[in-house]
């Protein structure tokens, strides 16, 4: 395996960067990756693009490494949303999922209903938005089909216990949206039937990537409702409409991106060459770190504190008459983050830059000077 500082000394992204929850600026290792294809792609040297056929076995096998699915149970899908669409117009049966989960989940689950009228979204009550065994257990019925849940919540950084779902929820099918965990938490992906994420977050490989993976029994339980010409088991399906494949390729509905899918296979590679829990380690005591800081300055943390249940996202959620006061002083200190409704969202990998903690200390201690007055 290669060394933690071999992978932290591939972010490029300027000091102040706390945002990785919304986007991950690329890595080294993608950039160069990205250099690369495209002058393959602009040559067409005699041969060349054989050479770009071979991205897309190359990602899922990238996946496979990360996720444990073997490479023929993984689809490469344009993002997250595409994924989750695929899965849940597959669906015959209620699904229930929170209604605070990101719109992905909810969306992907009412669209199929409206179009459909097969699958049924059955809306799970949370407390504080954090999706449980607990609640889930409480609220099953003969009528839930499925159950899906975003691996971490994009509002208040909870990370969800899979294990602990699958262990409540017996042969239903598990639906994990993974996109703000994929690639820096070692997630029990064991435990799910339908993973589905994207590449642009903490992976760092950019839009147009991502991938669904398909458990056995979540293919023989869902329907390929939109499976184009290369979901089938035909090479060419000249002249023909040959049925949909009997495998996770069903999923599909045109030849995707070579080179972002080389990308995408570039930054699961770099991951899987330092080991997630390495990553994931770093992260942690990075976010650690960022929670010690805030504290100093007695602002209100309404993330988890507790390093099992929490991915790389610290929420702090300031007097409601002084939220645009933080907010301003982040800004004006260069700190990229995300702001959403009474909340201030700060997601931090597993490189931190020291000079982000002098800005970020200089922030709040403006914030802090101007709430006293």
């Amino acid at each position: 395996m290669n060394s933690l500082l071999s992978f932290t000394d591939g972010f490029r992204d300027e000091p102040g960067y706390l945002d990785f929850g919304r986007v991950g600026p690329l890595s080294e290792a993608v950039v160069a990756e990205t250099l690369g294809q495209t002058e393959v792609l602009s040559r067409a040297r005699y041969g060349s693009l054989d050479h770009l056929d071979e991205q897309d076995a190359r990602a899922r096998t990238a996946v496979s490494a990360l996720t444990g699915f073997t490479p023929d149970q993984i689809v490469l899908q344009p993002n997250t949303s595409s994924g989750l669409m695929q899965a849940l117009f597959g669906l015959t049966g209620g699904v229930l999922l929170s209604a605070g989960d990101f719109p992905s989940v909810p969306f992907a689950a009412v669209r199929a209903a409206e179009a459909l009228h097969v699958v049924t979204p059955l809306w799970l009550e949370t407390v504080r938005g954090r999706v449980t065994p607990g609640q889930i257990r409480g609220q099953l019925t003969p009528a839930v089909a499925a159950v899906a849940v975003c691996l971490v919540d994009s509002r208040t950084g909870y990370l969800t216990d899979l294990d602990g779902i699958r262990q409540v929820i017996g042969d239903r099918l598990l639906i994990v949206d993974a996109i703000q965990g994929f690639g820096v938490i070692d997630a029990a992906y064991g435990a799910a039937d339908v993973v589905a994420s994207g590449g642009q977050k903490w992976t760092r490989a950019g839009w147009g990537t991502g991938f669904l993976a398909l458990s056995e029994r979540a293919i023989d339980r869902l329907v390929p409702v939109y499976s184009g010409y290369v979901g089938t088991d035909t090479d060419d399906p000249w002249d023909d409409v040959p049925p949909p494949s009997q495998g996770a390729r069903a999923f599909r509905v045109t030849n995707g991106d070579a080179i972002a899918q080389a990308r995408f296979a570039a930054a699961l590679e770099q991951t899987a060459d330092v080991g997630v829990n390495v990553i994931q380690t770093a992260m942690n005591d990075n976010v650690s770190q960022i929670i010690e800081l805030v504290d100093e300055f007695a602002i209100n943390i309404v993330s988890p504190r507790d390093a099992g249940e929490r991915g790389g996202i610290v929420v702090l959620e300031p007097p409601a008459e002084l939220l645009t006061t933080l907010v301003a002083s982040l800004h004006n200190h260069g700190i990229t983050t995300t702001a959403r409704g009474t909340t201030v969202r700060l997601s931090v990998h597993a490189a931190l830059d020291p000079d982000t903690v002098t800005m970020l200390r200089g922030a709040l201690a403006a914030y802090a000077l101007a709430a006293a007055y």
